[in-house]
């Protein structure tokens, strides 16, 4: 899975739109192979995010959990946190 597209459910607030969208480019970006599509396959790539875009909406506003919804800022610390043991360097 690529990694810039982060998981989208049980958050609070629920995804924007625009998250939902950008979350959608991101993986036609993938799997076409193309960070900007020709003139010719402009089209194509426009319609697969629309597309994906409303199949990942209609997939999260469906999705149901007994989990409390998780905290952006905490997770987003986790991340963090992550990240930088990650690509710690040894001194």
């Amino acid at each position: 899975m690529c990694r810039n597209i982060r998981p989208l459910n049980n958050f609070a607030p629920p995804a924007t739109d625009d998250e939902v969208h950008d979350a959608a480019l991101q993986y036609v970006r993938k799997i076409s192979g193309a960070t900007k599509p020709s003139q010719a396959n402009q089209e194509a790539f426009d319609r697969a995010v629309a597309a994906v875009t409303a199949a990942s909406r209609e997939l999260i506003d469906a999705l149901v959990t007994s989990a409390p919804p998780k905290d952006r800022a905490v997770e987003a610390a986790k991340a963090k946190a992550r990240a930088a043991e990650r690509y710690r360097t040894a001194g």
